[in-house]
């Protein structure tokens, strides 16, 4: 397979590239130094849209540019690389867009798709609680029918930006008979975060920021207009719904300024009056780290082809994002080894190199293999459904 980019695609490449170039020299918006934490900037997401960079894969008919997931990929690439300020448009150009596309009703679409792709809206996922992390069938908060309206009641945790975001995306119980396969019963339902009864409290990580967050519902009451596609069928929706998660760059680029910064250093730094560069060691590891990242990139853009190709590449794309969180894990890892204390200071110190970047990287891996699918759910996708292994 050729994955190299045709013209049109190095032209796309190049205009977001100069076009990030420019702006950020206005220090008009808020960017950052890597892409760990996605900053939202109402107005920065405004001016993508402008250019027809938010739902370029989407279909026209839906209002997109109907170019592909590959020149989508190209954009993202550049967006994450420069620390653009992209958080509140993001899970909508991700998912919630395509989610709505594959099961959203005629309202869902006439509501909220323009609006995604003008960025006039913004989005959470509301999926794990305290007991239903990796295995989402064990979620209890319940969605309970009271005529034209869902009572919502329990808890969701570890919901990225739920303080900032419009709209919430969430899987909920509807079923309580116990004769129902318990992937059966579960919906997922559109809710505005700002409804009464819906309490948000933060989670602070390790790094000392807020992204986190625990949300709580107290008989919060939705409209059942607001449910997505069909009631019962909401765990096997969120399966194609992740893949669009899955079968993304983000996880390989967004700590891409801390492999920028380890390699600066290792060029720049002596050891005994002997550069870093010539320790036979350290070279290795280097080398090792650059095929891994090339080789993650050019897997996630054969991976967008097959979506391009109108496949839902659920196993290739577990495969995506287990290799990528795991580079990503090993480039914490190795950056902090390599720098010693120099990777160990934070942002706040005097003494700091490459703004901290090296820090926050390593204090974050914890989340790599477990956000978006645990390495272990991910290696049980692939097995099942790519080697087609026997479960037991």
């Amino acid at each position: 397979m050729d994955l190299r980019l045709t013209e049109a695609q190095s032209k796309l490449q190049k205009e977001i590239r100069d076009f990030l170039e420019s702006i950020k020299k206005t220090g008009e918006y808020p960017f950052t130094n890597d892409s760990l934490q996605l900053v939202f900037s109402p107005e920065f997401s405004q001016r993508l849209a402008e250019k027809g960079w938010i739902g370029i894969a989407w279909p026209k008919e839906f209002g997109g540019q109907g170019a592909g997931y590959l020149e989508r990929c190209i954009i993202l690439e550049e967006l994450l690389k420069s620390g653009a300020p992209v958080g509140y448009h993001y899970l909508a150009d991700r998912q919630v867009g395509p989610g709505i596309i594959h099961f959203g009703s005629d309202f869902l679409k006439d509501e909220f798709l323009q609006k995604m792709l003008n960025a006039q809206v913004s989005f959470c996922l509301l999926f794990s609680e305290p007991n239903a992390g990796s295995d989402l069938a064990a979620c209890e908060t319940t969605a309970v029918e009271e005529g034209d309206y869902f009572i919502i009641n329990g808890q969701k945790t570890w919901t990225s930006h739920g303080h900032s975001a419009d709209y919430g995306w969430g899987l909920m119980r509807t079923s309580f008979d116990s004769g129902t396969p318990r992937h059966n019963a579960f919906s997922e339902i559109l809710i505005n975060m700002k409804t009464p009864g819906i309490i948000i409290r933060p989670v602070i990580n390790m790094v000392g920021l807020h992204s986190f967050n625990e949300v709580f519902f107290d008989n919060v009451k939705i409209h059942k207009k607001y449910l997505i596609g069909e009631k019962g069928n909401g765990f096997r929706q969120i399966m194609t719904n992740l893949v669009y998660e899955r079968a993304t760059i983000d996880r390989l680029i967004q700590n891409y300024s801390t492999k920028e910064a380890l390699f600066e250093y290792v060029k720049n730094t002596e050891k005994n009056g002997v550069p870093l560069s010539k320790d036979p060691l350290i070279r290795d590891g280097l080398a090792r780290l650059e095929v891994e990242f090339q080789v993650g990139r050019k897997y996630i853009y054969y991976v967008t082809t097959l979506l391009d190709d109108g496949k839902i590449p659920d196993y290739e794309a577990a495969i995506g994002k287990n290799f990528c969180t795991l580079f990503e894990a090993k480039l914490s890892d190795l950056a902090t080894n390599i720098m010693g204390l120099h990777g160990l200071i934070m942002p706040e110190s005097p003494e700091v190199l490459f703004k901290g970047i090296v820090a926050e990287s390593y204090l974050m891996s914890p989340s790599y293999t477990l956000q978006g699918g645990s390495v272990e759910i991910l290696k049980n996708i692939i097995s099942k459904r790519g080697l087609k292994l026997a479960s037991k």
